[in-house]
C-alpha cells in the first residue's frame, strides 16, 4: 500500500507540475497577444495623426507598400499601395486643411501574425475653402511583417446623408 500512495503522490504532484507549465504557456500567449494588440493600436493611431499632420513618410511606414493593400472607402476601391497613395490619399491629404482626425471604439483581435481592429471615427478640416465634419465606421486588416505590424486593408464608410428638403 505504501508503495501505492507514493506512486499516487508521484502522479498528482506529476499532474500539478504539468498544469503550472501549462498555465505558464497560457500567459506567455497572453501577454504576447496584448503587446500585439497594443502595437496594433499604436499603428492604427498612428495612421489617424500621420494623416492629420499630412505626414507621407510615417504613413509610407506602417501601410504595407505592396500590391497586398485594398482601401474600400465611400463606394470607392483602391488596390495596391501606389493606387492608394497616388490616386487617393496623398491627393485628399494635399486638399484638406485644418485637418483633425481621431478614432474611438477601437477593438483589436489578433490571431498569429493577422490583427483585425473595428472602430469608430471622426474626422474634420477645411476643403475647397468650406468645412466639413465626418464621421463613420472602419475596419482595419493588419498583417505581422519583419515583426513590425502593417496595414493591408481599410475599409471605412460615413452614414448615408440625409436628403437635401425640397423647397
Amino acid at each position: 500500500m505504501i508503495e501505492r500512495k507514493n506512486g499516487m503522490r508521484y502522479a498528482v504532484l506529476g499532474v500539478a507540475i504539468g498544469i503550472v507549465f501549462a498555465g505558464m504557456g497560457f500567459v506567455e500567449t497572453t501577454s504576447a497577444q496584448s503587446k500585439d494588440e497594443t502595437l496594433v493600436r499604436k499603428v492604427l493611431t498612428q495612421n489617424t495623426t500621420a494623416f492629420a499632420e499630412n505626414d507621407m513618410p510615417t504613413l509610407d511606414k506602417i501601410w504595407a507598400n505592396d500590391e497586398a493593400v485594398t482601401v474600400f472607402e465611400n463606394g470607392s476601391a483602391n488596390y495596391g499601395w501606389n493606387d492608394y497613395r497616388n490616386n487617393h490619399l496623398r491627393p485628399e491629404m494635399k486638399e484638406f486643411t485644418n485637418t483633425k482626425y481621431s478614432s474611438t471604439d477601437m477593438k483589436v483581435k489578433v490571431s498569429g501574425k493577422t490583427a483585425w481592429a473595428t472602430f469608430k471615427y471622426a474626422i474634420s478640416g477645411d476643403s475647397a475653402g468650406k468645412h466639413f465634419d465626418s464621421g463613420g465606421l472602419g475596419t482595419a486588416i493588419l498583417e505581422k511583417r519583419g515583426g513590425r505590424w502593417v496595414i493591408v486593408h481599410w475599409h471605412s464608410s460615413a452614414p448615408r446623408r440625409q436628403p437635401a428638403p425640397k423647397n
